[in-house]
């Protein structure tokens, strides 16, 4: 939620867009969105310590220069943070609840991660802890008390930022005691790539169980279910904040962000429950956005990604982005007047395995990880690939490379194949293929203004077959680089 610097005279409208996030992942998601760079820029791989979340090294390289940092402290916003921050906040080896991360006038951080009942916070630094009692401490309705207290409490005399984080939908899924008992015979989406083999993908989908057992979808069925009860709250919180702008006055001057940090699977190629893949249903997430002078009603196609939205709230401040490192581009011209867009993003995600087997799943062997339930694993070290989305007037179009021994490849046209259940990568065109393998690596490589750069289906693209690197170079390798 975010007001421009000064007062804009105009009715406000909405406009949706489909969102894509830069990794299908919790903690690098999150740090996409704060800093406005791709995780080979941002060095966040995964939800750990180790993983650069929420590091002393993320802290010391990166914090300073999010968009919230360079509202408060170069554009003068009064800002609020309330909620899940990184995976990894509040732990002791970073600085514990102690920790306020630069910009932030009033904070309000979950130690670790989601939970309803029974967790801590960090009030400005200090602990506050919550116990199981509803009225009390359940976690949403919290968030958005608060949040009504900022908005009620802050200056008028400054513009104002704030961030509200609910961990709902996250597992695990305690709805509210009002809800518990909604959506009781809401099942999971049957789509075409529900329990169907995954036969063309990659091994990690090939080695899930189909058909799924009855126990796996009781099991999903289950958490969908609660996913949806928990969001009753969240439509509960926004439906507080909207109507306490509006009592306020300040509705039609502030611009409205909704959206989340990833997708999530629940029975896409008999994958149980999770996130991490590669396919639409793991990494495009919702976005609408509600504000002054934004075209009405409009259902954009444009390409969007969550490393727009700290230069697009940037731009709403009146900060020049290109004074920043992000990634990202500003997208408040096409939501104003429908301006050309880019036509292509990056998707970058580095695979997690365990040293030893699963003990509850020891026939898998080492290497693999999140195998549940029926040990159907959702993870592993080689799950580590990187896409072009693309999405343009002649072509809406995905192409995917693994690191592993094959250098395994996955293109699907999402046009003709909106549920993805046929890899063309053996068939499609070479011409296209090797176009698609130069642009991946060319945007595995970029930062900052080389980010943005014509796509290989914007008009403006120019592909000079000698420019190709000269063997395959595998770029994921630099989301390992230690950050100094």
């Amino acid at each position: 939620v975010v007001t421009p610097r000064t007062k804009i005279l105009s009715v406000s409208s909405r406009v949706f867009f489909p969102q894509f996030v830069a990794s299908p992942l919790c903690c690098p998601s999150r740090a996409s969105i704060l800093t406005g760079k791709y995780p080979h820029n941002h060095h966040v791989i995964n939800n750990t310590l180790d993983g650069n979340c929420s590091s002393k090294a993320w802290q010391k390289s990166e914090e300073p220069h999010t968009f919230p940092a360079l509202l408060k402290a170069s554009a003068g916003y009064q800002t609020f943070f309330a909620g899940k921050y990184l995976n990894q906040y509040g732990h002791s080896e970073a600085g514990g609840v102690e920790h306020i991360p630069p910009g932030w006038s009033y904070w309000v951080g979950l130690d670790k991660n989601s939970k309803y009942y029974n967790y801590t916070l960090s009030v400005n630094g200090k602990a506050q802890k919550h116990g199981a009692d509803y009225s009390k401490d359940y976690l949403t309705d919290l968030l958005a008390n608060m949040s009504l207290d900022f908005l009620q409490y802050k200056t008028s005399y400054q513009p104002f930022f704030m961030m509200v984080s609910t961990p709902a939908p996250h597992s695990p899924w305690t709805a509210a005691p009002q809800y518990q008992k909604r959506f009781n015979n809401t099942k999971a989406p049957r789509d075409p790539n529900f329990n169907v083999h995954g036969k063309d993908k990659h091994w990690l989908i090939r080695q899930a169980k189909t058909p799924m057992s009855n126990s796996s979808i009781r099991f999903l069925d289950d958490a969908f279910r609660g996913r949806w009860q928990t969001l009753l709250s969240v439509d509960d919180l926004v439906e507080k904040i909207v109507k306490r702008l509006e009592v306020r006055g300040e509705l039609n001057n502030t611009y409205i962000f909704f959206t989340s940090d990833n997708g999530y699977h629940t029975g896409q190629f008999s994958l149980p429950v999770d996130k991490r893949q590669l396919y639409e249903f793991d990494i495009r997430v919702p976005l609408m956005v509600r504000g002054p002078n934004i075209k009405p009603n409009q259902t954009s196609q444009m390409l969007v990604a969550n490393v727009d939205l700290g230069p697009t709230i940037l731009d709403i401040a009146g900060y020049n982005v290109n004074k920043t490192q992000m990634d990202g581009m500003s997208f408040l011209p096409i939501m104003m007047n429908g301006s050309s867009w880019r036509t292509d993003i990056l998707v970058e995600y580095e695979g997690e395995g365990r040293n030893k087997s699963d003990p509850a799943c020891p026939l898998l062997g080492p290497g693999v990880s999140e195998c549940f339930p029926d040990c159907v694993c959702e993870d592993s070290y080689n799950n580590t690939y990187a896409c072009v989305r693309t999405i343009a007037r002649s072509s809406n179009l995905q192409y995917c490379e693994f690191d592993d021994n094959e250098v395994f490849v996955e293109v699907y046209n999402v046009t003709a194949d909106p549920y993805q259940l046929t890899n063309i990568a053996k068939t499609i065109d070479k011409e296209v293929l090797e176009k698609m393998n130069h642009r991946l690596m060319m945007l595995q490589s970029c930062s900052a203004q080389s980010c943005r750069t014509p796509g290989v289906y914007d008009p403006r693209y120019k592909f000079d077959p000698r420019q190709m690197f000269t063997s395959h170079s595998w770029r994921l390798s630099r989301l390992r680089q230690t950050v100094k």
